[in-house]
């Protein structure tokens, strides 16, 4: 062994192990690509939606610098033509677009976007590229606008669901279904443009207008304006020939907010998905434990023979590394794959509750599969280190000796105590602070939950010692001996207990959380919608502005027998100096009874006559982000004759918008923007009436007029608790992944020990215990360890629920929550370490009935 010395010689022996050890590799490379595959395919899926909606915003605002916007109806096209013929010279293009969808076009959300063709060209490059050379198929560019009902698709869009030019297509418009013809095909030759026009139908503006009914209106006028003082020149001048009626702003400013609404969303997602990650670690410092403890003789041979201490910590962390990267691959492959199904889940959520997002499947970003192979690299080494370190420090003589290795375990043991009740102290401390920083949150949370996890080693010692008795009674002599077990191997067994703890808590948090969630939002329920029946125009997006009912609807529903009456509201957005407000206009005097107030001014009964003259009432989520004061708040708004106050003489709970949403009376906003239309009707019936027989009457009466949604009171909330419980699904899919990432760090540490315990259990067989009773007390331990990790993760669910609740959610959506405790979830949460942990344990009861006494005391 002249050559120990040899780096080399050294790593051979690492890899030796690994050979004759495949299944330890196997369970930690498959930990560590679970965990690198819920962040990979979290991270693909949030990145895919983000940037389907960067690429639907550059689509459909191009090359524009800024856009002229008008109120709730609008811009007046007259604007439009007074800008034209002004002397300003700055390119200005008229746009209007709204959101529908086809059957022929699969059913999903799409943007229909009208423009000028004639003024088109400085923006956008679809009808033409700057060299002139058309970009659409159609024999004739004239149709888009000479013939009625005609659009252009992308070709890719075509050959997807089969469509030729000159087919026909039913457009499902606020209600309403509108004929159109595709008169030719946008043909791109860049990904990223086809991509974008894959979820847009382009047509003439005049076009339009008339699917629309909106004759003399558009939505925006896009403007290209000239960096520095040229540009500052410019937007002044168009301001002034505004005169009030419109406002210019840049382009970036609401698709920046539209993008600040889904960042908490996406972070929240970001944060949980890396809990599979780190419950992995638990699971890798487990195993590189082991091997470390298996192999101390050998590492006390290496030294004794010359080896240095920089050659055995290089041998542990280059087997390390090697997993690592085996596992960070296969972390990879899975990532992208779960990552399709991720992607529609984070879709459809978005969808509810923020904006219309058409995702044309998951984009592989490189950024999000570097960001999965350094994550799954830095979380292997780290955990690695401590037992490598242990591996190098050791010395030669004390590597030999199996007890000074457990007298250390239980020193460790007393300080992981220690570092765990600062780790708990310092976070909650740290979130006690006023604050509105989620990731700061995150950081003290994770604190927290590894300050719990510090914890169970000490607890799992005196669990044992004290449970002993317990088990004696049922199991006799095996029952005392399964806890001695688990507590004579706590170097090893701790850690899977650590681990399952850390997984099974985080399901108590977070399903508390979401109990709280469902059981808050039920409250609110029952208290906002007191009207019988609902009619609305069905709504795509919920941020999207809300359609309106035709007039005639709300004529017949006034007259209709049994309606007590009918309760008007308009829905929509309007411009403040802040941003985009949402804006609910009612006529329901009965409002302030239908609110949960955190703060009012004025009594419930005198709430409708201040509204009445002037004043409004807001969300909690708006007065939070508009820093409002709980009383005598003011705010302003973009009315048609320039901006005015509002004074805040209410801020109420809500859960319907994370933007927050102002209440004002419907009189009030009609004087302010001169807007008739109405996007709602509540029905209050005469006691006695058959609300389900008036609901079919009424959606029989309203067909022939426009499609409207005509819901009863019981039937719209289980549509909200159905959009509600669809925006956990993918929660719930996290917490599993992480439950069987702890399962496996379960399996793992059993395995390990059925290795490392074969001469114990063959002195045991040896002396008269069967198969069925070595297999009884590997059964016992387990259990008992699901047991402890399920007891010791109740207290740190709760706590983890009581942070989730009060703190991350108020920080990320600022929705106040009310807590709900359900016991079963401790009890649910109890059952599933249990089973897990028992399950876990199957298969090494399996195997080491097997094994024969002679073989295992074959070194006797």
């Amino acid at each position: 062994m002249n050559n120990i010395n040899s780096a080399k010689a050294v790593a051979r022996v690492g890899w030796r192990y690994l050979i004759h050890h495949p299944w330890q590799a196997i369970l930690m490379i498959l930990g560590i690509a679970l965990g690198v595959a819920v962040v990979v395919s979290i991270d693909l899926a949030n990145a895919s939606a983000s940037r389907a909606f960067d690429l639907s915003t550059e689509a459909v605002a191009g090359k524009a610098t800024h856009q002229i916007i008008g109120g709730p109806g609008g811009l007046d096209q007259e604007i439009y033509v007074d800008l034209k013929t002004s002397a300003i010279q700055s390119s200005l293009a008229p746009v209007i677009q709204a959101y529908l969808i086809s059957n022929e076009l699969g059913g999903y959300p799409l943007q229909l976007l009208g423009v000028d063709p004639f003024a088109e060209a400085p923006f956008r490059d679809y009808l033409g590229s700057p060299d002139g050379e058309s970009r659409a198929t159609a024999t004739d560019l004239r149709l888009l606008f000479t013939s009625p009902g005609a659009i252009l698709i992308s070709d890719q869009l075509a050959r997807q669901y089969g469509l030729s030019i000159g087919q026909n297509l039913n457009l499902e418009i606020a209600g309403r279904s509108e004929p159109v013809h595709i008169a030719g095909f946008l043909t791109l030759s860049d990904e990223l443009s086809r991509r974008a026009l894959n979820g847009i139908l382009l047509a003439d503006i005049s076009t339009v207008q008339e699917l629309l009914g909106r004759e003399n209106t558009i939505d925006t006028i896009d403007v290209i304006l000239p960096d520095g003082e040229e540009g500052v020149l410019l937007a002044a001048e168009i301001n002034d020939l505004l005169a009030g009626r419109a406002i210019l702003q840049p382009v970036a400013a609401r698709s920046g907010t539209l993008q600040q609404m889904t960042a908490a969303f996406r972070l929240n997602l970001t944060a949980l998905s890396l809990l599979a990650l780190v419950v992995g670690m638990f699971l890798i410092y487990n195993t590189i434990t082991f091997s470390v403890v298996q192999r101390r003789p050998l590492f006390g041979t290496l030294r004794c023979l010359g080896a240095t201490r920089d050659q055995v910590f290089g041998m542990v962390m280059s087997e390390a590394l090697f997993v690592s990267l085996a596992g960070s691959g296969l972390g990879l492959i899975l990532g992208v794959l779960m990552g399709r199904s991720t992607v529609g889940m984070i879709a459809q959520t978005i969808n509810d509750l923020f904006f219309i997002v058409n995702v044309q499947g998951s984009a592989i970003a490189i950024e999000s599969l570097v960001k999965g192979v350094l994550l799954g690299i830095s979380a292997t080494l780290l955990s690695t280190l401590p037992p490598a370190w242990e591996a190098a420090s050791v010395s030669p003589r004390a590597a030999l000796s199996r007890s000074g290795l457990e007298s250390k375990a239980r020193a460790a043991i007393v300080l992981a105590f220690r570092i765990g009740l600062l780790l708990i102290s310092a976070g909650c401390l740290v979130l006690l602070i006023p604050s509105h920083s989620l990731v700061l949150g995150f950081i003290s949370t994770l604190a927290v939950v590894v300050g719990f996890a510090m914890l169970v080693p000490r607890f799992t010692g005196l669990f044992t010692f004290y449970s002993a008795p317990i088990f004696e009674k049922p199991l006799g002599l095996l029952g005392r001996m399964a806890p001695r077990d688990v507590q004579g191997s706590l170097s090893r067994t701790a850690i899977a207990v650590m681990a399952l703890m850390v997984a099974v808590s985080v399901t108590i948090g977070v399903s508390l959380m979401v109990n709280s969630f469902r059981f808050t939002v039920i409250t609110w329920l029952n208290e906002t919608l007191q009207g019988d029946i609902y009619i609305s125009v069905p709504s795509l997006a919920a941020t999207t502005p809300s359609e309106s009912i035709d007039q005639r609807i709300l004529e017949l529903t006034r007259r209709w027998p049994g309606v007590e009456r009918a309760d008007v509201l308009r829905s929509t957005i309007v411009n403040s100096p802040q941003g985009e407000v949402n804006i609910a206009a009612t006529d329901n005097f009965s409002i302030g009874s239908e609110r949960i107030f955190i703060s009012t001014d004025v009594a419930k009964d005198d709430l409708w006559d201040r509204l009445s003259s002037g004043a409004v009432i807001v969300s909690e989520p708006f007065a939070d982000r508009m820093q409002l004061p709980r009383q005598g708040g003011m705010i302003t708004l973009n009315t048609r004759d320039g901006p005015r106050q509002f004074r805040v003489i209410g801020i109420y709970y809500d859960y319907a918008s994370t933007a927050g949403t102002v209440i004002m009376a419907l009189p009030v906003y009609r004087d302010s923007w001169d807007d008739r239309e109405i996007t709602a009707i509540q029905l209050r019936l005469d006691p006695g009436s058959l609300v389900d027989r008036v609901v079919k009457d009424l959606q029989e009466a309203f067909a022939p007029i426009q499609g409207v949604r005509v819901q009863a009171n019981q039937v719209l909330k289980q549509e909200v608790l159905k959009v509600f419980d669809r925006t956990f699904l993918i929660t719930g899919a996290l917490q599993v992944i992480a439950t069987v990432v702890a399962f496996i760090g379960i399996l793992s540490s059993l395995l390990s020990l059925e290795l490392e315990r074969q001469h114990e259990l063959g002195i045991l067989r040896s002396i008269g215990m069967t198969v069925g009773q070595v297999r009884v007390l590997l059964l016992s331990e387990t259990g008992l360890m699901g047991a402890i990790a399920g007891v010791l993760a109740m207290p740190a669910g709760y706590v983890l629920s009581l942070i989730l609740v009060y703190i991350i959610n108020k920080r990320s959506f600022g929705w106040t929550l009310q807590m709900h405790i359900a016991p079963v979830t401790f009890l649910e949460a109890l059952g599933i370490a249990l089973i897990a942990a028992v399950l876990a344990g199957i298969y090494p009861a399996f195997r080491i009935g097997r094994i024969k006494p002679s073989e295992a005391l074959r070194s006797e």
